[in-house]
């Protein structure tokens, strides 16, 4: 089967979105959009009788345009509205597949795997779930964050193995992702998923009064971590971070992108650039392993869509700044020949991290998804190992 070697996260496809070819084809979309609202003003008619004498006029020319074209805004309005129930429909799709995975993950003795929705103030539907280990005590938790594209569900052996040596596992799908409400794979704003990991945080807990906490981010997700625990209050309640291949930084190809970007995701925030649906940027190395991805219906394999790539600029320059902030223990792993994220990011926040508790861990060799790599069991009884010295 042949796999098409799309990206897991956007950190490899900002530059692409905001290059001048993504910008000049957003220049004629505008172009177009003011065009579209210009419409309703075309032949715009006088009042009285002068406006039928004049159609009557302007329908008796030879060879003259008679048609007068007028869009009503309850038009625009609908087709909004149409939109909007399509997003929701697929999102409820997304949702229902991933609780029939759920059920269909009965054939293990070892494993309870349940699943449970809940509302965030703005309205969504967050879908979680957990694995819970039956003949091994619990000693501690781990609340996992997925990257950009993808879902919790796919780290179900992760999951498993962490079972294993006593760690209960949370995972949450962040806002339109997997099971969660939103239009697939849209972000229209990272703090979004920020605090509603801070809400799934004090659920988690007080279920498991007690237990040590650890957050697991990969990628974008790790971002995501990372923005969390700056809040003192995140940072007391948890044990210790760990982040696979984290999007720390994105380096922007001109500086005037910084400041571009935020006025084109305000114009056109779903607005996707087909360019920057790079190929050539493989996130393992293992075939079989791209196969299960790309052929997951769950996965988002299209173009990055405005708003999202914005928002990766705007997290990833907030970290940043803020590097030396972090007093949390962390461990960073993350391969050395990953395209996607940048390794030498990590190696910045290993260095400039005030956490007297700090391990990094890079693979040479390794590509993006470590947890999907050949060597993935390597890297998983690493981060096993860390856990079980703090726990």
């Amino acid at each position: 089967m042949a796999v098409e070697p799309l990206t897991s996260g956007a950190s490899g496809r900002i530059n692409a979105l905001f290059s001048l070819h993504a910008l000049r084809s957003l220049l004629l979309l505008l172009n177009a959009v003011v065009l579209l609202l210009l419409l309703p003003f075309r032949g715009k008619a006088n009042s009285g009788d002068n406006a039928g004498k004049d159609e009557k006029q302007e329908s008796g020319r030879k060879g003259s345009a008679s048609t007068v074209v007028r869009v009503p805004w309850a038009l625009l309005l609908w087709r909004n509205a149409t939109m909007a129930v399509d997003h929701e429909a697929a999102a409820a799709v997304r949702r229902s597949q991933a609780i029939r995975r759920v059920f269909q993950d009965d054939d293990d003795d070892d494993t309870v795997r349940e699943f449970c929705l809940f509302s965030t103030a703005r309205g969504d539907t967050l879908f979680t779930q957990s694995w819970t280990p039956i003949s091994v005590q619990v000693r501690g938790l781990v609340v996992l964050l997925h990257g950009l594209n993808e879902h919790s569900g796919r780290y179900t052996s992760f999951a498993k193995r962490l079972n294993a040596n006593g760690f209960k596992v949370y995972g949450m799908d962040w806002v339109g992702h997997g099971g969660t409400d939103g239009l697939h794979a849209y972000v229209h704003s990272l703090d979004d998923a920020v605090v509603d990991l801070k809400i799934f945080l004090d659920k988690v807990l007080a279920e498991n009064p007690g237990l040590p906490c650890f957050c697991f981010g990969h990628s974008t997700g790790g971002a995501i971590v990372l923005k969390a625990v700056l809040d003192p209050k995140v940072e007391a309640q948890v044990a210790g971070i760990i982040m696979t291949s984290p999007a720390v930084a994105i380096q922007p190809t001109h500086p005037i992108v910084m400041a571009v970007a935020p006025v084109i995701s305000f114009l056109v925030p779903r607005y996707q650039i087909t360019v920057a649906n790079k190929k050539g940027r493989p996130v393992s190395r293992d075939p079989q392993a791209l196969v299960e991805k790309y052929s997951d219906p769950l996965v988002y394999t299209g173009p990055l869509r405005v708003r999202t790539g914005c928002e990766l600029l705007r997290i990833t320059s907030y970290l940043q700044q803020n590097l030396r902030e972090f007093t949390v223990p962390f461990f960073v792993l993350h391969g050395t020949d990953d395209t996607v994220t940048d390794p030498q990011a990590s190696e910045k926040l290993y260095k400039e991290a005030a956490s007297t508790d700090k391990t990094i861990r890079l693979f040479q060799g390794l590509l993006h998804d470590l947890l999907f790599e050949l060597e993935r069991e390597v890297v998983t009884d690493d981060i096993i190992e860390w856990l079980n010295c703090r726990v």
